[in-house]
């Protein structure tokens, strides 16, 4: 892994471009399937940094790849292949997707950030300081930054493609899709990170919170989509250095944004250029996150 530049998109067929995230591409692959490919970008306060994370993209989606077989009981998920090889041409003969790309089905996407908060931490913390509430929801006096909250916490924002996401009222999500679908939402959201967190504290990570992202297959199925709690949409911390009352250091990008913070950047593009021992610091930090979860060190071809 040592000298690994980070992926570029060189190569891929700009035609079959369907949309472009701050982190991930989508290629039209025809027949109702789309190739999500996750690059090396790396964004903080929904601004995309430079340099990218070498190897990144391949961690993402192996992770994602793993919480998806692994949580498939409680909601079906959008993969139709994760092999190469079974990608349809043009993209099976390009190396450069080899572990961080899907061959994932069309959903209907829902336009809300299913956010779960198990722990009091950067935003809420915040919030919670100020007012006694996050998201508006009213908690218990008392609570310390980095507590365990009595029970998680459904937090929905908007899904913002660019700019900042807004968080919303369960009203506005009920609004937005539907009071069933909201439920549903709601629920497996919940559902979800309460069984990854589980798992992820005894491989000795606190998931201290997530989002996720929905959407409808034809038959109006909840289909889970995009990525599934990796170090990009989650807050990852360290068990054995974990204490209420400070904040644990991560397996995360909040590092990066730590330094960002640090830095009297205004939020606003552009960011600082991250130094190369910030960059070389959050990759170990993300591939040592999919080594604790799945057992497995993770070696870039």
């Amino acid at each position: 892994m040592d000298g690994a530049t980070p992926y570029t998109q060189g190569g891929l067929p700009a035609d079959r471009l369907f949309r472009q995230g701050k982190v991930r591409d989508v290629y039209d692959a025809g027949d109702g399937l789309f190739l999500i490919v996750a690059s090396d970008r790396i964004s903080a306060f929904d601004v995309i940094l430079s340099p990218g994370i070498a190897g990144k993209g391949v961690v993402l989606t192996q992770i994602s790849n793993f919480w998806f077989d692994t949580l498939a009981e409680v909601c079906p998920h959008h993969l139709k292949a994760t092999e190469s090889a079974a990608f349809p041409e043009p993209f099976t003969s390009h190396p450069a997707l080899r572990g961080r790309a899907n061959l994932v089905r069309a959903v209907r996407i829902i336009p809300i950030e299913c956010v779960v908060r198990g722990f009091l931490a950067g935003s809420g913390w915040k919030e919670y300081r100020n007012s006694g509430t996050v998201c508006g929801i009213r908690l218990h006096p008392g609570l310390d930054l980095a507590e365990r909250l009595p029970e998680p916490i459904f937090t929905p924002s908007t899904k913002a493609e660019v700019g900042h996401d807004e968080n919303i009222s369960f009203d506005r999500v009920v609004a937005i899709a539907g009071g069933e679908i909201a439920e549903r939402l709601r629920h497996v959201s919940l559902e979800l990170y309460r069984r990854a967190a589980a798992f992820a504290e005894k491989r000795g990570i606190i998931i201290a919170d997530t989002k996720f992202e929905f959407g409808l297959d034809g038959s109006g199925a909840l289909i889970w989509a995009d990525e599934a709690l990796t170090p990009d949409s989650s807050r990852f911390w360290p068990v054995t250095e974990y204490r209420p009352g400070a904040n644990p250091p991560s397996f995360d990008k909040q590092f990066v944004r730590d330094w960002l913070e640090a830095s009297g950047w205004n939020k606003q593009p552009p960011a600082p250029a991250l130094p190369d021992d910030i960059v070389a610091r959050t990759r170990d930090l993300f591939f040592e996150a999919y080594r604790r979860l799945t057992g497995r060190d993770l070696v870039l071809e």
